[in-house]
């Protein structure tokens, strides 16, 4: 049995990434968002998943996107993805991120999503290395930004590390890496 044939426009938009958005989605992409993935949410609800970020459920019953710079972690398991989502705050030319507390995504129909998820954290990464700092450390990522030209210095400090020590280390490497605000 052959698939249902598309109209010309419907393939034109297939093509272009924006089919694929659900009914009533409630939120613009930029001019050069593609949409990727669409996976049910369990209880109703959609995760859109894009070339410039995750558009999950926002507490005002909206939409909002995490871009792919901004996730930290995103393990799929159990029908569902946790995900982590980082908080920024800027330290000279790098960014200093504090993780914000896990967000549970029930998937009905999962489809694609949690492999592309799992592809686009990853390749958002150009770099990533741990140093000593005192009382504990930090990672050191460098990530692409979607939509953004370049690449930004990300600094995670290790649970009990000085913040003011790896705020300071933080704006030192990006200095050095000719990073600014």
């Amino acid at each position: 049995m052959r698939p249902p044939r598309l109209s010309p426009l419907k393939a034109i938009r297939r093509v272009l990434g924006r089919d694929e958005l659900p009914d009533g989605f409630g939120a613009t992409l930029e001019p050069d968002e593609r949409v990727l993935s669409v996976a049910v949410l369990t209880g109703g609800g959609h995760l859109v998943v894009t070339s410039w970020g995750l558009w999950i459920p926002a507490s005002d019953g909206g939409v909002r996107r995490v871009g792919w710079h901004l996730v930290s972690r995103a393990a799929w398991g159990n029908g569902a993805i946790e995900l982590v989502e980082a908080q920024e705050e800027q330290a000279g030319g790098a960014v200093l991120l504090v993780d914000r507390p896990v967000v549970r995504l029930r998937l009905a129909e999962p489809g694609r999503a949690p492999e592309i998820v799992q592809e686009r954290v990853t390749a958002s990464i150009r770099s990533r290395h741990h140093r000593d700092l005192p009382g504990g450390g930090a990672w050191f990522v460098q990530r692409k930004v979607p939509g953004r030209d370049g690449i930004v210095l990300q600094v995670r400090p290790d649970p009990g590390t000085e913040v003011t020590a790896v705020r300071q280390v933080a704006a030192d490497a990006a200095a050095a890496l000719g990073m600014r605000t």
